[in-house]
């Protein structure tokens, strides 16, 4: 088993990791654990706890900014921010329950692993609101990237490099995020019957609109079955529009919508609560089953105008479940776990550009095949290249995102 070691401070922080480098041993940085089912396995002898380093050091509702250590419970820092009127608009995700995590996730794990929620394609992925960020190499040094203001960026954007590196790069200490006020009402519509090419056509020109949907997402007929939507137990497809804001401002580009949809459509009204309820189960794949251990769970990006395609691919599989999010341009895909063959036919589905991520497995699965899209040879150096400015000896969670030789 490996070692614990728990950190209180951020100079216990820079201690573990200089002592770990010093000594060339591999350690894994690690929040609560709600994520340790994201990634390949990995074998470090000690592991960082960063729990201990936890709290909201400065929030300022009218600069919209809040700072925190990097172990803060993520619920504790959204208490503060609905204290406040305000929230994080990239939505974040919580797959615990899915990939049978441990724990509340952390903040620092969020901007880790990069999770934006159902509002990415309008408002933006976690790292496009990470403001600054305080973090210890791979050599045990602290350093600091980006500020506490909402414009703050000279030259290189390492809180953008970093966000998403899974912990590979640096350990985060400190976060600053901007957040923004919360909306003061939500509804969501519900078109009925829609197939993948239908829906997509629909999210794309709703999107588009004055409307303004902030998430627009499809739901195949056995999935959205699973919602516990009103209105989706009929086990028919649904394509889910949500409208935040004011409430005369939510009403009148309901009105919109439905006009532009037209007498001939099959629609439900979803009203704040239910609606706040299917967005979580869509956030969280909680349509999925949840900690299934024979499950594998694929996060596919692409163009919006390929997904049609890319789901009537993804049909001739045994068992798939996709559904589609971000106004088509992620899919979501289920499907009872296989071999190498079974993931190499979900990358052989993707479409030119596409990236798939296989999130969710058994640890045997994930340590047998690429978990992230392969990348072609000149990323891949440039990638090598930037893992070893950060960590030359390759202590940071060794073997998190690419096998280690």
């Amino acid at each position: 088993m490996a070692e614990i070691i728990e950190a209180n401070s951020e100079a216990a922080v820079v201690e573990a990791i200089a002592a770990a480098a010093a000594a060339g041993r591999p350690i894994e940085i690690r929040g609560a654990g709600s994520k340790a089912g994201l990634g390949r396995p990995m074998q470090a002898g000690s592991c960082l706890a960063m729990t201990g380093l936890s709290g909201v050091t400065a929030y300022e509702p009218e600069e919209l900014v809040l700072t925190a250590w990097a172990g803060t419970p993520l619920a504790a820092i959204e208490d503060c921010l609905t204290a406040g009127g305000q929230a994080l608009a990239f939505e974040p995700r919580d797959l615990s329950a899915v990939l049978g995590g441990t724990g509340l996730q952390t903040l620092g794990g969020v901007v880790a692993t990069n999770l934006s929620g159902p509002r990415r394609c309008v408002g933006g992925a976690v790292r496009d609101h990470v403001l600054g960020l305080r973090a210890v190499n791979g050599m045990g040094e602290l350093f600091k990237a980006g500020g506490k203001v909402v414009k703050n960026v000279t030259g290189y954007d390492l809180c953008k490099v970093l966000t998403g590196s899974f912990g590979t790069l640096a350990a985060f200490t400190e976060i600053t995020v901007k957040v923004l006020p919360a909306a003061e009402t939500e509804e969501t519509l519900l078109v009925l019957g829609q197939d993948a090419a239908a829906a997509v056509r629909l999210m794309s020109q709703a999107l588009g609109s004055s409307a303004n949907p902030s998430a627009a997402a499809w739901l195949p007929g056995p999935l959205a079955g699973r919602s516990e939507a009103a209105g989706l137990s009929g086990g028919g497809a649904a394509t889910c529009l949500r409208l935040e804001g004011f409430g005369p401002s939510v009403e009148a580009r309901r009105r919109a919508l439905l006009d532009r949809l037209g007498s001939g459509s099959q629609v439900v009204l979803l009203a704040a609560e239910g609606s706040r309820r299917l967005w979580r189960q869509l956030r969280d794949l909680l349509v999925f089953v949840p900690g299934r251990p024979d499950f594998a769970l694929w996060k596919l990006a692409l163009r919006p105008s390929d997904a049609p395609a890319l789901v009537e691919r993804l049909s001739r599989l045994d068992g798939a479940l996709p559904f589609l999010d971000w106004g088509g341009g992620l899919a979501w895909l289920g499907l009872p776990c296989g071999d190498d063959a079974q993931a190499a036919a979900v990358r052989d589905a993707m479409p030119a550009g596409g990236h798939a991520t296989l999130v969710g497995a058994p640890a045997a699965v994930r340590a047998s095949q690429p978990v992230f899209q392969p990348l072609p040879p000149p990323l891949a150096a440039l990638e090598a290249r930037l893992k070893g400015s950060f960590d030359p000896k390759g202590i940071l969670n060794p073997g998190r995102m690419v096998a280690t030789a």
